[in-house]
C-alpha cells in the first residue's frame, strides 16, 4: 500500500498534461453536446488572445512570446482556448493568405497535441471602413442562397439605417446592425473561415448592441442557424459552441437558447476600506451570478439555468484611476484584467484561487475563464499585455499565474 501511495503522490504530477483529467468526457458530435461535457470544457477554459495569430496587428507586440504561450497551454492542460483568433478593426489583414495559413498551422499543432482542445474565434461588435477592402468569396453568397456577385463587403450596408451606434467607436468605426443582410454575410464569412482553420467555438460579443434592431432575435436566429449549418459539414466535430455577453441572462427565443452557454465579465467589486483589494458579489451592478436564464439548450437538454463563463474583461481605464467607485464597472479605476495585473504576485494568485472557489460555491452554473493572455491599459512594462506564463527567460514579462491555474484545475 505504501508503494502505491508513493507512486500516486510522486509520479502523478510528472504525467503529461494531455493525460490529466482523462476521467472527464470531452466527446460531442453533430447532434450536440451534453451538459456534462460542456461544463467539463468550461472548467478548463482560458483566455489566450490571438494565440492563432503570429503577426502583429494593431501595432501590438502580442506575439513576442508566442512559443511560450503554446507551451503554457499544453502544460496546464487547457481544453477551451478563448479568443484565440479575431479582428477588432483592421479587417484588411484578412486579405493576407498567411493570416489563414499560419492560424491553421498553429491550430493543427495544438490538435496534434490534444485533439479535444476547442479553439474559439470571435465575431465582435465592431466593423470599420476597412471591410470595404475585403472581397466576398462566392461560397458566402451560395451559403446564404444569394446570387453570386463579384464585389467587396460594404461598410455602409452594415450600419443601422437610423444611424444608431454609427461611429460608436470612432469615425469610420461602428457597431454593425445584425438586421442588415450585409452584416450577416460578414459574420458568416468570419465564422466559416475560422471553422476552416480549426475553430469549434465563437464568442458573439455584445449581442444587445449588435441586435439593436432585432428585438425578437429573428436576425440573430438566421445567422446562427447558417453558422451551425456550415459547421455540420465542415467543423472538426460537426458542432460549434456559441456564447456572447448576456447582460439580461441569456439569448432565449421561444424557450430555446440560441447560445450553448452564456458569458459575462466578472464584475469585480472594490473593497473601499482596503486599498486596491476587491471581491465578488451577487447583484453587484449587472453581474450574471444566479441570473443565467433557464431554457432548452441548442443541443436539446433542459436546464433551470444555462451554464456560463465569467472572464477578466478589458475595456480601458476610468476617469479616476486608483479611486474606488462602487457604481462603476472599473475596478479601482481600471478594467478587470488591468486591475489584476497591477496587484502583487502573491495577491494575484490568492485572488485567482478565491474567485475560482467563490464562483463554484455561489453559483454552480458559473465557471471562471482563467486569464491567460489579454491586453491591459494600465501603466506597464510588459508590452501592453498580461500573461499568466511563469516569468522566465523564455517569457520575461510573465505574471506567474500559470502554476496556480494548473493546481486549481488539477485540484491540488
Amino acid at each position: 500500500m505504501k508503494n502505491i501511495i508513493y507512486y500516486l503522490v510522486i509520479l502523478f504530477p510528472l504525467l503529461p498534461c494531455s493525460l490529466w483529467g482523462q476521467g472527464k468526457e470531452y466527446h460531442f458530435n453533430e447532434k450536440g453536446i451534453s451538459r456534462q461535457v460542456l461544463e467539463n470544457y468550461l472548467d478548463r477554459s482560458i483566455t489566450m488572445v490571438y494565440l492563432l495569430m503570429p503577426d502583429k496587428p494593431e501595432g501590438r507586440r502580442v506575439y513576442s512570446y508566442h512559443a511560450d504561450d503554446m507551451r503554457m497551454v499544453k502544460n496546464i492542460g487547457a481544453k477551451f482556448i478563448g479568443r484565440s483568433i479575431y479582428r477588432w478593426g483592421g479587417e484588411s489583414l484578412l486579405n493576407k493568405p498567411e493570416f489563414w495559413s499560419k492560424a491553421k498551422a498553429f491550430a493543427d499543432e495544438l490538435h496534434a497535441y490534444d485533439a479535444d482542445i476547442i479553439l474559439q474565434g470571435c465575431l465582435f461588435e465592431i466593423v470599420t471602413e476597412e471591410v470595404n477592402q475585403v472581397k466576398i468569396p462566392d461560397w458566402v453568397f451560395t451559403g446564404y442562397g444569394l446570387p453570386v456577385e463579384s464585389r467587396n463587403f460594404s461598410y455602409a450596408d452594415m450600419l443601422n439605417k437610423e444611424g444608431r451606434l454609427v461611429d460608436h467607436w470612432h469615425k469610420g468605426s461602428s457597431v454593425p446592425d445584425i438586421s442588415r443582410q450585409e452584416t450577416q454575410l460578414w459574420f458568416y464569412y468570419l465564422a466559416c473561415s475560422y471553422i476552416n482553420v480549426g475553430c469549434e467555438a465563437f464568442h458573439l460579443g455584445q449581442i444587445e448592441l449588435i441586435g439593436m434592431n432585432d428585438p425578437a432575435r429573428d436576425s440573430w436566429a438566421r445567422i446562427i442557424g447558417k453558422i451551425r449549418e456550415y459547421a455540420r459539414t465542415h467543423a472538426r466535430r460537426h458542432w460549434v459552441l456559441l456564447d456572447a455577453h448576456t447582460p439580461y441572462g441569456g439569448m432565449v427565443r421561444n424557450g430555446v437558447s440560441l447560445l450553448d452557454f452564456n458569458s459575462f465579465p466578472l464584475r469585480i467589486k472594490e473593497i473601499p476600506s482596503e486599498p486596491y483589494k476587491a471581491e465578488l458579489a451577487v447583484n453587484h451592478l449587472d453581474a450574471l451570478y444566479k441570473k443565467s436564464k433557464g431554457c432548452i439548450s441548442p443541443s436539446g437538454w433542459k436546464c433551470k439555468h444555462l451554464p456560463y463563463l465569467v472572464e477578466f474583461d478589458n475595456y480601458g481605464r476610468g476617469k479616476e484611476p486608483n479611486v474606488a467607485d462602487l457604481n462603476s464597472h472599473f475596478v479601482w479605476g481600471w478594467d478587470e484584467i488591468s486591475w489584476l495585473s497591477l496587484q502583487p504576485e502573491d495577491y494575484r494568485n490568492e485572488w485567482l484561487t478565491y474567485a475560482y472557489h467563490w464562483i463554484r460555491r455561489t453559483d454552480p452554473n458559473g465557471h471562471l475563464e482563467m486569464p491567460g493572455c489579454r491586453m491591459i491599459t494600465c501603466p506597464n512594462e510588459t508590452e501592453g499585455n498580461y500573461r499568466a506564463n511563469m516569468k522566465s527567460e523564455a517569457c520575461p514579462f510573465g505574471y506567474s499565474q500559470e502554476e496556480t491555474i494548473k493546481k486549481l484545475w488539477n485540484k491540488q
